[in-house]
């Protein structure tokens, strides 16, 4: 590929999947700066991309301008006005196929992410389950500028993080909510958990976005003042910003461990329904920081999307609130 190449990178959502485009992104960018890149990808997660010196953005806007069939198109003629040389297609959905299909017919090269559909079954089958470390996500994403010719090193280590606030006490940041329940540790564990770190002298600040999460946030921060709920207190700027003053999050398996991994924020991840064999760990984090319990059901899916067939929750249900503390409290004595 010549430098003047212009990559249309495709990512639609969920936020954690875009998130995780964002540091493979950003390797890209230092190994081959005179590359230039198109993001789309819906408009509120433009923060994730703010950083890359040679990225655009255009957002995509699913229930208007680019609603249906018609609104698909429109986005594709938006698009091909940007000369658009190579397509990387790190979403491969419906959407994602009908333009890289579009773009094929013009001659445009495109590669679309290889999501491993098959090892995935295989891992989360009820039956015979194949229980191994699958390809990282964020590996993936990589491996498509690969075969579109744009080979770079891929190291999945966090960078020392820029703290610029100095304070006496360790700062934890709290995203305990998912859109899937059987990725959420039940909420009145995760109370004890909270007031037991908040009762070690650390302050707490909780992460989330909707209007059930913020009632359950502030209904924590009302119960100890080392607490404090910043659901919907923030734009997605100004809370990155905010992770990268945190000496670690705490979170499920959900987006708030992968805003920390773009701010060099260790994450101690909790993990139920899914598992971090299906390659969802935060880009750099490590899986001596996860808490989970074996249990011959787990994991049950992949996105955490199918209720629990024995009915009990056991993987959350049955982790010990300690086990958490504990790996917290580690954390923090190891920095």
């Amino acid at each position: 590929m010549p430098n003047t190449a212009k990559i249309l990178v495709i990512r639609f959502s969920a936020m954690g999947d875009v998130a995780m485009t964002a540091p493979v992104l950003t390797a890209f960018c230092r190994h081959y700066p005179d590359t230039e890149l198109l993001i789309v990808s819906r408009a509120a997660f433009k923060p994730f991309f703010n950083q890359l010196p040679n990225a655009g953005f255009l957002a995509f806007d699913p229930r208007q301008k680019h609603k249906g069939f018609l609104g698909l198109i429109k986005l594709f003629f938006e698009l091909k006005a940007e000369k658009i040389t190579a397509v990387a297609d790190l979403h491969n959905n419906l959407r994602s196929k009908i333009l890289t299909l579009l773009f094929f017919l013009l001659g445009v090269r495109s590669i679309s992410v290889n999501k491993g559909r098959k090892e995935k079954k295989q891992l989360t089958r009820k039956d015979h389950k194949i229980l191994v470390p699958l390809k990282l996500t964020v590996q993936r994403y990589a491996e498509v500028f690969q075969k579109l010719g744009f080979p770079f090193p891929w190291e999945n280590q966090l960078q020392p993080a820029d703290k610029k606030v100095r304070r006496t006490s360790k700062w934890i940041g709290v995203s305990p909510f998912a859109q899937h329940l059987q990725k959420v540790y039940p909420l009145h564990k995760m109370e004890k958990v909270l007031l037991s770190l908040a009762n070690h002298g650390h302050q707490l600040f909780i992460f989330g976005g909707s209007q059930e999460e913020e009632i359950s946030a502030e209904s924590w921060a009302a119960k100890h003042e080392n607490i404090q709920s910043m659901v919907k207190k923030m734009k997605l700027d100004e809370e990155l910003e905010f992770i990268s003053q945190l000496d670690v999050m705490l979170s499920m398996d959900s987006s708030g461990m992968h805003l920390a991994s773009l701010k060099n924020i260790p994450v101690v991840s909790v993990w139920g329904a899914t598992h971090p064999y299906a390659g969802f760990m935060g880009y750099g984090q490590s899986i001596s920081d996860t808490v989970q319990i074996d249990l011959y059901c787990r994991p049950c899916s992949v996105y955490g999307n199918i209720p629990c067939y024995r009915g009990d929750f056991a993987c959350m249900n049955n982790l010990p609130e300690e086990n958490i503390v504990d790996r917290i409290l580690e954390k923090l004595n190891d920095d």
